[in-house]
């Protein structure tokens, strides 16, 4: 099979070598006559933008998880899969955990200025409602992780699909579910049905002092709303990833306000040692006529 590689310099310098080692057969070329290529492999960054030239393409194997960057292109009416790795998905599970972890042992409190504070015990994960927006393979790998700490899991999924030992509500009681999270984790797409999901309406519902963490999409958030409740500590704190400009501007208030923690987007990456063979096993299966694994839903934007 040939495929074409479309993604940054420096994401071919990353993955060339992986990807040839994950699929021996494939010819891998970053150019050429549109027409002989079978397969494109695609990540924010690359040169194609109007994919109607592909002609013979069986796939469009996204490199990202997200895919609202290329999914409304018009040109695109190749199948496209998003990327599901297991690596992407084992650090965002760390990630929300970890931060999980920091809210609910409230850790930030022992400030390291001689008082002795014994008297300020955390309580035990059972006793922390978690709440998590999005039960994709990302939202059930953080379940799986927290619930096995002893977290009690609620989840907000527009599928509706069962997932072994979580409360699943569906988005039509997302009001429900926010009024329980001691701490709520967004991991949900960026869509036109989740764009500004969270207005001063319904961080309003969030228990007072209640923790966001949001390492999903930063367009998820009403900005003015988030920064007018962090004043009434509805949310108490906000741990945001993700962000409507990246890198965030110097000038952004989220740098400045003392209860949001900023970090750079680094949740989760799609890692080539573990995304390869995702990408080999999804080539092959189109190249063979077999179903397609994580094929995005246009109609769904993801």
């Amino acid at each position: 099979m040939k495929v074409r590689f479309s993604a940054s310099p420096a994401a071919w310098d990353e993955w060339a070598a992986p990807l040839r080692a994950a699929i021996p057969e494939m010819v891998l070329d970053r150019d050429g006559d549109p027409a002989s290529f079978d397969g494109i492999i695609h990540a924010p960054g690359g040169d194609i933008s109007d994919f109607g030239p592909y002609r013979n393409v069986r796939l469009v194997q996204s490199l990202w998880a997200g895919v609202e960057r290329i999914v409304t292109n018009a040109t695109l009416t190749q199948p496209l899969a998003r990327m599901v790795d297991p690596g992407l998905s084992q650090g965002m599970a760390e990630y929300c955990t970890g931060w999980t972890l920091r809210a609910h042992l409230d850790m930030d409190r022992y400030a390291q200025d001689g008082i002795w504070r014994n008297g300020q015990v955390p309580p035990l994960a059972f006793q922390r409602p978690v709440t998590i927006l999005g039960m994709g393979e990302l939202g059930r790998a953080t379940a799986r992780m927290l619930r096995a700490l002893g977290f009690p899991v609620t989840g907000v999924s527009a599928s509706g699909r069962t997932v072994t030992g979580v409360e699943v509500h569906p988005v039509a009681e997302l009001d429900r579910a926010l009024a329980q999270a001691a701490i709520l984790i967004c991991l949900l797409p960026d869509t036109p049905a989740t764009r500004e999901l969270l207005d001063a309406e319904r961080l309003a519902r969030l228990p007072q002092g209640a923790w966001i963490i949001n390492p999903g999409r930063g367009t998820l958030i009403n900005e003015d709303a988030l920064l007018d409740a962090l004043g009434r500590r509805r949310p108490a704190h906000a741990v945001l990833d993700v962000f409507r400009t990246e890198p965030l501007p110097p000038d952004h208030p989220f740098w400045r306000h003392p209860a949001i923690t900023v970090t750079p987007h680094v949740a989760a990456e799609t890692r080539p040692a573990t995304a390869a063979p995702v990408v080999a096993e999804n080539l092959r299966r189109a190249m063979q006529g077999r179903p397609v694994l994580h094929l995005v839903d246009r109609s769904r934007g993801y």
